[in-house]
């Protein structure tokens, strides 16, 4: 079953078992997909779902914690809220060790000498990365071992 099924069948359970706030954040999500689907004419792979799932989270991690900055507890709990449906979606993060060991192979395979070829690594990082680990946390270990 392809992660968009997945999706859409927990939208379906969701409405019989009248869970209005799992409801409206599945359909929010339903909805980007939709978009990025109509917007560019393709159909949309599990990979191509996670980066909208990953994009989404990140937005409700920002208001989060804007949120709290100002006060509204209320409507933090909601994105809090909204950030744990979306996680449910995305695959097991893998271990920070699990995550150096690639970084240190990936180092050795494209022989990166020091921060200049950055770039070069982590275009070879992501497509391994993306999805499993937070690429802001791969960034800071690229550069620790390019130092």
């Amino acid at each position: 079953m392809s992660l968009k099924a997945r999706i859409t069948d927990d939208m379906k359970t969701a409405m019989k078992a009248k869970e209005t706030a799992k409801l409206g954040a599945i359909r929010l999500l339903l909805a980007a997909l939709k978009q990025k689907e109509v917007d560019e004419r393709v159909e949309l792979d599990d990979a191509a779902v996670i980066a909208i799932i990953e994009k989404l989270t990140k937005q409700r991690k920002d208001s989060f914690t804007q949120y709290e900055a100002a006060g509204r507890q209320d409507l933090a709990d909601a994105e809090k809220f909204e950030i744990a449906v979306l996680g449910a979606y995305l695959p097991e993060k893998m271990s920070t060790e699990e995550t150096s060991a690639i970084v240190l192979a990936a180092v050795a395979e494209t022989g990166a000498k020091g921060p200049a070829d950055m770039g070069k690594l982590m275009a070879v990082l992501k497509p391994r990365l993306a999805g499993k680990a937070d690429m802001a946390e791969v960034s800071k270990l690229v550069k620790a071992a390019l130092q």
